[in-house]
């Protein structure tokens, strides 16, 4: 090396021997550096030209570990965490209708929201997750508790026509909705989109109003679609058509819309998702375990559609640990296709990552390692038996990590997580919080 290069200077330098930086793809670094300055990614470069490239504050060695882009949660509900095993081995309407909403009228609200999004953003932080999209009411507590966490949050401005203790009419959740998005409009760590709940709980006005919204601002749209067979019956029933029908005749299908869950379409469903550029969320467990259904993921992989990947929410999931749903999701599209090379693990870890930061508007932020983008970045062991011989790290990672195996996160350069514990946030104080909770739920004590 020429003895004249400058130096450049670094405030954190993470040396590993397996760097996925997801872009470009299929891409895998060995024995190399990532520099970090000012919260983003400045340089990624072999190992053995650091001391003469790098001057850094902070040097990390990671011998054993995977670096990765930090995770996205591209559709969760952070603060049912504290229902998380309250109404089990239900199917989704019986579970939302006489179990779900009944608990969220009685305890919901500003104190619930708060503590519930700590405990659940504790657990995300301690998986990997660097980004989540939340969808669920006072979104301004969701946010206050990102800011404390310093994690990424796409906060969803939930729009619904039934009543809540946050809003009693879509007008209300709009109106709500559109302050919070004001007051975090130029926060760095903090975004927003539009989340109507699902077509079956919002009337078609109030759908052309959020669009009108969405374009005015220049903001995406989240909501449930096509989860169970009981939602396309009743679409049928109430309108005529199946749901996604009637958005695409509201002009709503566009790459503005994040579909989530789509567990029951129609072959010339999926060539109308692919022709309007919509996204699609898939999450596999939530699917699973309230008998939804299963997306059908070879096909939409064919389609050539974005498709992200989401824990839903901890009340049926019930963890939030994305390396989880990384292997359920590569595992059930073998299961279902009947072909054990659908579903790949390098597009699973796509899905997770850059894959959701597309579905969000975010991906010239976040989503892969690259330089100038933000340093949001998971390091993830792969030392423990159950991950040895390795082989092929990106296998190990999809099929055999658990989010145990994380022990270090960054959001913009800054350690959220390191050697696997929390640094932000109090995991006794949301301990006990949770477990009072707990009590005070199951004692239907107000």
């Amino acid at each position: 090396m020429n003895s004249g290069t400058r130096r450049q200077r670094a405030d954190l330098l993470i040396r590993a021997p397996w760097i996925l930086p997801v872009e470009p793809a299929e891409t895998l670094l060995l024995d190399h550096a990532l520099a970090v300055r000012h919260g983003r990614i400045s340089a990624i470069l072999p190992a053995t030209e650091c001391d003469h490239r790098i001057d850094a504050t902070e040097t990390i060695d990671l011998p054993e570990h995977v670096l990765i882009p930090g995770l996205v949660n591209s559709h969760t509900h952070a603060a049912m965490s504290l229902f998380r095993g309250f109404a089990d081995e239900r199917p989704l309407q019986q579970w939302l209708e006489q179990h779900i909403w009944p608990a969220e009228s009685r305890w919901v609200g500003a104190d619930f929201v708060h503590d519930g999004t700590q405990l659940a953003v504790a657990e995300m932080i301690r998986g990997g997750t660097t980004c989540f999209a939340d969808m669920y009411f006072y979104p301004d507590e969701t946010a206050r508790v990102a800011m404390q966490a310093g994690i990424r949050c796409a906060l969803g401005l939930v729009v619904a026509d039934f009543p809540s203790s946050w809003a009693a009419d879509a007008t209300e959740y709009l109106h709500k909705g559109l302050e919070v998005h004001d007051q975090h409009r130029h926060n760095p760590l903090v975004h927003t989109l539009f989340a109507p709940h699902a077509p079956y709980t919002l009337g078609d006005e109030n759908w052309r109003k959020i669009l009108i919204y969405a374009e005015e601002l220049d903001l995406q749209i989240q909501t449930h679609l096509h989860e169970t067979g009981a939602e396309i019956q009743r679409s049928l029933d109430q309108y005529g058509q199946r749901p996604m029908a009637r958005l695409d005749q509201l002009e709503l299908l566009g790459p503005r819309l994040i579909t989530t869950h789509m567990t029951q379409l129609l072959p010339e469903e999926i060539e109308r998702l692919a022709e309007a550029g919509c996204h699609v969320v898939h999450c596999p467990e939530s699917n699973q375990k309230l008998g939804s259904g299963i997306a059908p993921m070879a096909e939409l992989t064919r389609a050539g559609i974005n498709l992200a990947l989401g824990t839903d929410g901890a009340a049926s999931n019930n963890d939030l640990s994305m390396l989880g749903e990384m292997r359920s999701a590569a595992l059930l599209a073998k299961v279902s296709s009947g072909n054990a090379t659908d579903l790949p693990a390098r597009q699973v870890l796509e899905m997770a990552t850059l894959g959701g930061a597309r579905a969000l508007g975010l991906e010239r932020q976040i989503g892969s390692l690259q330089k100038g983008k933000a340093a949001d970045i998971t390091a993830v062991s792969l030392a423990g038996l159950h991950n040895q011989p390795v082989y092929d790290p990106l296998s190990q990672l999809v099929y055999s990590a658990t989010a145990s195996d994380v022990t270090h996160v960054w959001v913009q350069g800054e350690a959220l997580l390191s050697e696997g514990g929390l640094l932000t946030l109090s995991e006794a104080d949301i301990h006990r919080s949770s477990q009072n909770w707990g009590r005070k739920i199951a004692g239907g004590v107000s």
